[in-house]
């Protein structure tokens, strides 16, 4: 029987953040999300927070210990999208995706690893993606965040990973959500030919995925960029 966790999803509202939440709910653990607006799952516990406002992340992190006990599991999975080419992309456009994906997940990390330190245990889970090492045309800004989240987890694996907190990367391919649905058949078309498996994956699949590297069975493992793309990023 699997150990009940109180977990924390950033950006638990919708898309692979919503499903990784009710993943967790549905396994049996506390589960809260943050949100800029809307909720998480049916089951869960949403604070209203925004990654890129350390005082937000304060107060909701304080009510989540509060209510469900000390933080075991943190999935930051908080981030944005401005994509366009590197010619045209203004510094605005560099530097919020860069405060929201990279500097939003230390300003978390750095607050939840507290309580894990005083326990002796923690998960910790940087949903990247394949872009982060594959690069992609036109996400300059978001390939680079994604990239920067493995030298976090290495770093801090090699911090406290003595202390039983393990920290790992979860690298999505492309996944059925609100944000491929955006694209032209045409669009999708290509990117599906690029993918061995041939599909995107659902949200779900990701999500099983951090729930396994959060669970006992995946204590050894830490520091590792875990790829759920259907074999896009391979060798990466």
């Amino acid at each position: 029987m699997e150990t009940v966790r109180t977990v924390l999803v950033t950006g638990g509202n919708r898309g692979i953040g919503f499903a990784i939440a009710k993943e967790f709910v549905a396994s049996g653990h506390r589960v809260a999300v943050t949100a800029r607006s809307g909720h998480g799952p049916e089951g869960s516990m949403t604070v209203t927070a925004d990654v890129t406002d350390s005082a937000s992340l304060d107060t909701a992190i304080a009510e989540v210990e509060a209510a469900l006990g000390p933080i075991e599991v943190l999935v930051a999975n908080a981030g944005i999208t401005k994509d366009t080419l590197l010619m045209r992309m203004s510094d605005e456009e560099f530097e919020s995706v860069v405060d929201t994906n990279l500097n939003g997940v230390f300003r978390v990390v750095k607050r939840v690893t507290k309580s894990m330190l005083r326990q002796k245990f923690g998960r910790v889970i940087l949903i990247g993606s394949v872009v982060g090492l594959l690069g992609s045309a036109g996400q300059v800004n978001y390939s680079a965040t994604k990239s920067a989240l493995v030298g976090i987890a290495r770093s801090i694996t090699r911090e406290i990973g003595a202390k039983n907190i393990t920290a790992n990367v979860v690298a999505p391919g492309f996944i059925d959500t609100d944000m491929t649905a955006a694209l032209s058949e045409e669009l999708a078309a290509t990117y599906r030919s690029r993918i061995p498996a041939g599909r995107f994956a659902s949200p779900e699949e990701v999500a099983k995925v951090v729930r396994w590297i959060a669970s006992d069975e995946a204590s050894y493992i830490s520091g590792a960029v875990i790829p759920v793309d259907g074999g896009l990023g391979m060798g990466h």
